[in-house]
């Protein structure tokens, strides 16, 4: 006897057989139950979903010898024949081979003509979408008008492609892919009736490649079973589709959560040991990130796939909302990049470096080499650099530009003198009575620059400082925190309030709010805790700031900046006899610094 694969097998006879869909189930049943019949019924879902089989029942329990019902009695010959798919007046036609309306009009001409056994003559017409403009017009009539023992059955993947005529003569039912749980617990049923022994895990993984498909799944474990040897394992299924192990998955993006980059490199290399398919790879990663993020936001309404449903909860944990959106975003763009790439393990390392690259809770952990690193020998000696004689306020500056995504100003915006933190501590007569404070504060982590690395504020000086905070020291200070990403962000987009009862008050600008969360203050307050050498509870509140934050400090400095360098070219002698000579005119747009360019001098 020949084999018959499981997907024609089991192909379920009677609606309490179908898995899912109880939405069309219950309507199907219902009107069977009630006599209430409609001459043309419409079923639209993906591949494999059911919308033939559903068919094939309606037209069971249409023709039964028993009566109309929605339980056939799987008994009578009609109910053989249609089973058998010989029955003489079911007439199934393939819409994608019979597109001409001259086929629609010789099917057409047979429908006057009454049902040969059954009570009603049946035609379904499957992926109904491929006829053509003049067979749906040739059958729209008879649609709409059909003789009392005819009935219509259509079945598409693409609803959209019919026209409206069509469907509004038609009731409408709309299969959903089934979920991955669903399928699992019809496999396992399906697998003891044939007496096949199989892993759970194995199951899982058949089902999330199936993407929600019936037919797709058991068409899977048919060559699993093979693949196998008659008993379906987890390892075996993975090496047949190509997919990671989940439990891999979970290492990687662990090793994404705490910034460590060397073992997420090693990961794929050990990965890349078994050849695996990167997009699967990917397509895993990104299902698992939903997965965290649904895990984040209602952490009940996660499933136990794979058993895996405490892995999920911790990772959610060990992400912040931001990092797992961004990955996601990345993820879902990087799709094209993997599969046009000429080396899909490369693209796929560069898609999890541009991850962690730019993961706002990762760039404070310095996965990218520091760029002070070269001047290090320099300074460390407390010994001016002759390439970078600017102050510690100076320097300071820069980094806060840097951090906002701006370029960095000219030597001659550099050099413009400023109140430094020390005069305004001296001002300000911040002290203590058993001791004298230095003249200045910089940043504990930058080498002390030219003429300051005998003058460095204490602690006591940043204690007491705190308490007399105002927004004009807040500006002075800023350059110096230790933040960057989108804390440095924020905290560069506030004007502050004050310090009052062991609280800080900060304003956020209402045009960068968005950055702000509930679950980013914590950051915020460790870097100041960090500055000030003691606990800052932070208080910040989203309004119109009406005086110049750092960030907007930054922004008008290098603006200047552009314009002395752009007033510096255009009075040029050389430049402006070439002006005279060709009666030439500068495109402002296109001065650029020769740093900028990466010029390099002797």
């Amino acid at each position: 006897m020949s084999y018959q694969v499981l997907a024609r097998k089991w192909r379920p006879k009677k609606f309490a057989e179908v898995a899912g869909q109880g939405h069309v189930l219950q309507s199907l049943i219902n009107s069977l139950d009630n006599q209430r019949l409609h001459h043309a019924y419409l079923f639209t879902g993906t591949r494999g979903v059911g919308k033939t089989t559903l068919a094939r029942i309606l037209a069971k329990c249409l023709n039964c010898e028993e009566g109309v019902t929605s339980e056939p009695c799987e008994a009578c010959s009609t109910c053989a024949e249609i089973n058998e798919g010989h029955f003489i007046d079911l007439i199934e036609v393939d819409a994608a081979s019979r597109t001409k309306v001259e086929d629609t009009r010789e099917l057409l001409d047979n429908v006057q003509y009454s049902s040969t056994r059954g009570r009603f003559k049946v035609y379904l017409i499957d992926e109904v979408h491929m006829l053509s403009n003049h067979s749906f017009n040739a059958l729209l009539k008879t649609l709409e008008e059909p003789p009392a023992h005819v009935k219509f059955l259509f079945a598409t993947t693409d609803p959209q492609k019919l026209p409206n005529t069509i469907l509004s003569r038609c009731l409408q039912f709309n299969l959903k892919n089934l979920s991955p749980k669903l399928i699992v617990e019809y496999l396992d049923k399906t697998l003891q009736k044939e007496q096949i022994k199989s892993d759970s895990d194995a199951l899982w993984q058949v089902a999330a490649a199936a993407s929600g498909s019936m037919r797709d799944a058991l068409t899977l474990v048919d060559q699993a079973i093979s693949y196998c040897q008659g008993e379906i394992s987890n390892t075996g299924v993975i090496d047949m589709l190509g997919v990671p192990e989940q439990t891999q998955v979970f290492e990687l993006l662990t090793a994404m959560a705490h910034g460590d980059l060397p073992l997420v490199l090693s990961l794929v290399d050990t990965i890349s040991d078994h050849t695996p398919d990167y997009s699967n790879m990917l397509d895993s990663l990104l299902s698992t990130l939903h997965r965290v993020a649904i895990a984040q936001a209602a952490p009940n309404a996660v499933d136990n796939s794979f058993g895996d449903k405490q892995t999920v909860l911790k990772l959610a944990t060990d992400f912040t909302a931001e990092d797992i959106q961004l990955f996601y975003q990345l993820g879902i763009k990087g799709r094209s990049e993997l599969r046009s790439g000429l080396d899909m393990r490369s693209a796929f390392e560069m898609l999890l470096l541009r991850m962690m690259i730019f993961s706002p809770s990762l760039v404070e952990q310095n996965l990218m080499p520091s760029e002070a690193g070269s001047d290090n020998g320099d300074l460390q000696t407390g010994q001016p650099n002759d390439q970078n004689s600017e102050t510690a306020g100076d320097r300071s500056l820069i980094d806060a530009a840097r951090k906002l995504g701006v370029s960095e100003p000219t030597k001659s915006v550099q050099s413009t003198k400023k109140k430094t933190l020390a005069d305004q501590c001296e001002s300000n007569s911040v002290g203590r009575q058993n001791g004298s404070v230095s003249k200045s504060v910089r940043d504990d982590r930058q080498p002390p620059a030219e003429g300051l690395h005998e003058h460095t504020v204490s602690e006591v000086c940043r204690s007491d400082l705190l308490r007399t905070l105002t927004h004009e020291s807040w500006m002075e200070i800023f350059p110096s925190l230790p933040v960057s990403g989108i804390v440095g962000n924020i905290l560069a987009n506030t004007q502050c309030a004050g310090f009052e009862g062991g609280i800080l008050k900060l304003k956020l600008a209402k045009d960068q709010s968005a950055l702000y969360s509930a679950e980013i203050l914590p950051k915020l307050e460790n870097a100041l805790n960090q500055y000030f050498c003691e606990p800052v509870s932070l208080k910040i509140a989203v309004g119109v700031v009406d005086v110049e934050t750092p960030a907007l400090k930054a922004q008008r400095l290098t603006e200047e900046a552009y314009q002395c360098m752009v007033n510096e070219f255009e009075t040029d002698t050389n430049v402006r006899e070439l002006l005279d000579r060709f009666a030439a005119t500068v495109e402002k747009g296109s001065i650029v610094s020769l740093d900028d360019e990466g010029v390099a001098y002797d």
